[in-house]
């Protein structure tokens, strides 16, 4: 073993030798060589996707996998590419930018593919030359291109600037439009000419909004555009009460299935919107099966990828998407940019890239290959494009070309700034890191102002487009409205409703609701396990209203409003009071006049015959006093009717109190004479003497002063008051006089009361005393009813609402005052007018006429 292990250390130290004479800095893996290149002083970078898609292959990681094959040419990129030698053309022709310094390019094919972008994007950094260096010198050298211009998507985008990000070379996007590429920390060295999906997602909400769709389905990218992108939407959407019935993801590469899955959801929705966050390769594959299935009469709103893709609309033959709405990018023109385009020579013909560009712009082949059935005809090099009609001839996604013109002159004036120029420049300046471009302002050509906010975004300014169809088949993108997120809220979106077409070339916007909004008078109630957009109409509650259509809520009215029968506004309570105009205030006051003139045609006819026994029995001075009374009691009823105010409240009471209790104080004076008399008939008395007349007056006066000094106290301490009921009646308000304390209330029905039961008692002692007409007999009766009335009024009083109670109590005045006034002076009436032989003193003191028969 021994001399295999000497020839091994040898062997070592003729390569560390070799190594350390000729050492070199080799990149690894395989050299990438661009598509498209030109020398300069200072290198831009450009990837584009050539191709937008590759042959799917299953490494086995068993062997080194082979390059990636890429399929499909994508004439856009070629003319995002063409705007970038325009631009970088212009700027080497330039005396005023770089002078002195020219721009070269190095342009890769990224197929579309993320790995294949991180691989371009290292090949662009590092170059691919061999390097020489010393021992001791690491392998590290500037990088090769001073910006990146590319991606056209986000999810590339977010990639590379993820990798070239620590190196803090800039990377210029036209089109990668994904909110989160704004993220400093994570792409520092990231900037685009497009604005941000955050302000995209939020305008296309807001347009949502302004038709009043709150029911709509969405389909968006399965990639950072799509799904970032619908995220944004999705949230701003359920800010303003906007659902989403489904929200599907496509990627061009998914299987059929997934295609018809999506379809089967849109079929068995009830939305009739569809939000379409989809790049325009996604919705190109989107469009062929729908169209299969006649998938229309949708209403589409876009993203700026598709909406103003004129491919994307030559595509669509079966109408699917007519009437589309959506944002675009504001239209823009670059003078001498189309005749550039229009301009394209055959540079090299050895480079593959540009071959296979050509044979499918002119369809031929080149003499190499055979010519077929689909290509007659052999490829010169000479062709040109007049009368070629292609979507590389299409210049309607010139604002795209415009956003890459913009990048490449807003990295020119970038270093224009850095290599200090003004008729030179300084070439010996330091480019790494080119990050001033975040601090540059200037204008283009045609007037464009181009800045970035700290974020390395442009202002947001969105074109609103609809595809309008025309008699001959082509589809015109009309510009409707604008939307500026620089302006204030509520003024960032305007529109031109009278010139838009929907889908069916309908004039008639559509509706796309969950449920029907709901009118005022209701309130919405969510459906159980479904969206808040779906949801019941439920009617206000009486008492409550909702003045706005689709109200979350019922206001209840304010306490003298109640709610009408729409219940969507309230209307003042209707006052209800006992009246003179009704009809129960109406009889109330007839019987109260009617007692009235009775009592006083009683005291007519007692002021007559006032000279009669019958008058003059039994003190005709209290008679008199007590018709007064009665009078007042039945005119202090009418106090009780009307609307209340603050006199009438206190009036009412105060007069009830007082004229009852000088009606009783007479009857009850009435009956103790009465009682006395026939007591002062026996031998030895002197009771005619305690109680004369005089006294009488005497008795009265203090048994009414007792109740108006009980009135004055209640009057002094808390006074009844006028008072709106609101509990009695829910639609009305019962106009009412408060007690201010029952207290005092009570303790004016308990005197009267107390009086009445001290009458009544007397009465019923002097019911037989002998006498032809002994008037305790009737004042017993009177004082039963009285007694009746008022018994029976206390629990009727209470359990009567509003109104009623006040004619509960009139009632019971009146029922009271009519039995007194009946039962005491209608027999001694009877007497005076009917009978008068029997109104004589002989009559009056039973002596002998009280033996008769009669």
């Amino acid at each position: 073993y021994l001399p295999l292990g000497w020839a091994l250390f040898q062997l070592l130290l003729v390569a560390s030798f070799s190594q350390a004479k000729e050492p070199v800095c080799i990149r690894r893996g395989d050299t990438e060589n661009p598509q498209l290149s030109r020398d300069g002083d200072i290198i831009l970078g450009g990837m584009f996707s050539f191709h937008s898609s590759w042959n799917d292959r299953k490494d086995t990681y068993m062997q080194k996998p082979l390059p990636l094959q890429c399929t499909s040419l994508n004439f856009r990129e070629f003319q995002v590419a063409q705007a970038m030698l325009f631009a970088i053309e212009e700027i080497n022709n330039s005396t005023d930018l770089l002078p002195g310094v020219s721009l070269g390019y190095k342009m890769y094919d990224t197929c579309g593919s993320i790995a294949q972008s991180i691989k371009v994007a290292l090949a662009l950094m590092n170059g691919n030359q061999i390097i020489f260096t010393a021992p001791e010198a690491p392998c590290t050298k500037p990088a090769q291109v001073q910006a990146i211009m590319g991606e056209t998507s986000s999810s590339p985008c977010m990639a590379i600037a993820t990798v070239i990000g620590p190196f803090y070379i800039p990377m210029m996007s036209h089109f990668a439009t994904c909110a989160c590429l704004s993220d400093k920390t994570k792409y520092p060295s990231f900037l685009r000419t497009i604005p941000s999906d955050y302000y995209q997602s939020r305008a296309l909400v807001y347009l949502v909004k302004y038709f009043g769709w709150t029911w709509v389905g969405a389909i968006r990218t399965n990639d950072d555009y799509g799904n970032k992108g619908m995220a944004t939407f999705t949230e701003t959407a359920q800010q303003l009460g906007i659902c989403l019935e489904y929200s599907v993801s496509f990627f061009r590469t998914d299987p059929y299935e997934k295609i018809q899955k999506i379809i089967d959801i849109i079929k068995a929705s009830t939305s009739k919107v569809i939000v379409g966050f989809l790049s325009h390769f996604d919705m190109d594959v989107l469009l062929h099966e729908f169209s299969l299935n006649n998938l229309t009469g949708y209403q589409w709103i876009g993203s700026e990828s598709w909406i103003f893709d004129s491919q994307t609309a030559e595509m669509d033959i079966h109408h699917i998407l007519d009437g589309a709405i959506g944002l675009s990018i504001p239209k823009s023109h670059v003078s001498g940019l189309k005749e550039f385009m229009l301009n394209v020579k055959l540079l090299n013909s050895s480079n593959d890239l540009f071959t296979e560009f050509w044979e499918a712009l002119f369809n031929c082949k080149f003499k190499e290959l055979k010519s077929t059935a689909e290509n007659p005809r052999e490829c010169t090099g000479h062709e040109d494009l007049i009368g070629v009609k292609n979507s590389f001839t299409d210049m309607s996604l010139m604002p795209i070309f415009n956003n890459v013109y913009k990048g490449v002159y807003a990295v020119a004036h970038a270093l224009h700034n850095i290599l200090n120029c003004n008729k030179t420049c300084e070439k010996n300046v330091q480019l790494d890191p080119l990050m001033r471009i975040l601090k540059i302002y200037f204008k283009t050509k045609e007037g464009d102002e181009v800045y970035f906010d700290e974020n390395g975004d442009p202002a947001a300014k969105y074109e609103i487009i609809n595809w309008q169809p025309r008699k001959n088949g082509i589809v015109e993108f009309v510009t409707v409205g604008l939307y500026d997120a620089s302006l204030p809220p509520g003024k960032q979106l305007t529109l031109q409703n009278n010139s838009l077409i929907w889908a069916r070339n309908s004039k008639q916007v559509p509706v796309s609701v969950c449920s029907e909004k709901c009118p005022p008078g209701t309130r919405k109630v969510l459906q159980k396990g479904r969206p808040v957009c779906c949801y019941d109409c439920i009617r206000c509650a009486e008492g409550e209203i909702s003045n706005i259509t689709d109200s979350v809520t019922c206001l209840r009215c304010p306490p003298e409003f109640w709610s009408n029968e729409r219940r969507d506004t309230c209307i003042k309570k209707e006052a209800v009071f006992l009246s003179y105009e009704e009809i129960m205030g109406a009889l109330l006051t007839a019987a109260s006049l009617f007692g009235t003139c009775m009592t006083t045609g009683v005291a007519l006819i007692f002021f007559k015959y006032r000279k009669t026994p019958i008058v003059r029995a039994n003190n005709s001075e209290l008679s008199f006093l007590l018709l007064f009374s009665l009078t007042f009691c039945f005119l202090c009823s009418l106090t009780f009717i009307g609307q209340p105010s603050e006199w009438s409240c206190m009036l009412r009471h105060v007069a009830f109190g007082i004229t009852f209790v000088l009606c009783i104080s007479c009857i009850l004076g009435k009956t103790m004479v009465v009682l006395m008399a026939f007591r002062a008939t026996r031998p030895g008395s002197n009771v005619q003497k305690w109680f004369g007349p005089t006294q009488q007056r005497l008795c009265v006066t203090s048994f009414t002063l007792i109740q108006v000094i009980i009135c004055i106290i209640w009057l002094t301490v808390s006074p009844p008051f006028p008072f709106k009921n609101f509990k009695e009646f829910k639609d009305k308000i019962t106009l009412e006089c408060a007690l201010g304390t029952s207290v005092g209330y009570w303790a004016v029905l308990g005197y009267i009361g107390l009086l009445s039961v001290l009458c009544f008692i007397f009465a019923f002692l002097a019911r037989k005393l002998p006498d032809n007409f002994n008037e305790a007999k009737f004042i017993t009766f009177s004082m039963l009813i009285f007694c009746a009335v008022w018994i029976t009024f206390i629990p009727a009083y209470v359990s009567s609402p509003g109104k009623f109670s006040v004619a509960v109590e009139i009632f019971a005045i009146l029922a009271s005052s009519f039995g007194l006034l009946i039962c005491i002076f209608f027999p001694k009436c009877y007497i005076i007018l009917l009978k008068p032989e029997r109104n004589t003193k002989k009559n009056m003191m039973g002596k002998g006429a009280s033996r008769s028969p009669s």
